[in-house]
């Protein structure tokens, strides 16, 4: 039987960080399935998860466990049986000027309809004309059943009002 696992990682960057995990992980017997890595602020960080033995999570455990002597921060967690999420899944893209709160705004309007952020990523830019900052968001949001597309598309585009960004919403 098998268990999967989801790990997070963050270490400050240098090459190799991903080949020392992902050898760490196979040496112990473990099989990478899917991960979401980035650089960041000096730092490298990510999710991923990997399959591995019954018998062999203990071994895994302790051979990620010993990557903190070099720098590694890590958590293990194992993934539960539950089924994977219903509902729709939409894209949504985000643009207007950067000021605090527009993450808590958005994750508020959403986590208030039942909605879920499956994905996300967001930067600051440097505006095309005028060089001020520019916020950008891309998502990937589930609905819960009961809530329409269109009621969510509503919602934001009232938020994005009041923010004074552009949201699309989109399949």
């Amino acid at each position: 039987m098998a268990k999967t696992l989801v790990l997070t990682f963050i270490a400050t960057d240098r090459p190799g960080l991903v080949d020392k995990l992902s050898t760490t992980v196979t040496a112990e017997g473990g099989n990478w399935l899917e991960s979401r890595m980035a650089h960041l602020a000096e730092k490298f960080a990510g999710i991923a998860m990997v399959d591995i033995a019954d018998d062999k999570v203990a071994s895994l455990r302790a051979a990620l466990t010993a990557l903190d002597a070099e720098g590694f921060h890590l958590t293990v967690e194992e993934a539960s049986d539950t089924a994977p999420p219903q509902g729709p899944l939409l894209d949504l893209d985000l643009v207007g000027p950067d000021h605090p709160g527009i993450v808590r705004e958005i994750s508020h309007c959403l986590a208030e309809r039942g909605a879920s952020v499956e994905e996300m990523a967001t930067d600051i830019r440097e505006a095309p004309m005028g060089g001020d900052a520019l916020f950008y968001a891309k998502a990937k949001v589930r609905l819960p059943a009961g809530l329409g597309e269109d009621d969510l598309r509503h919602a934001l585009e009232d938020l994005a009002g009041h923010l004074m960004v552009d949201i699309a919403l989109h399949e």
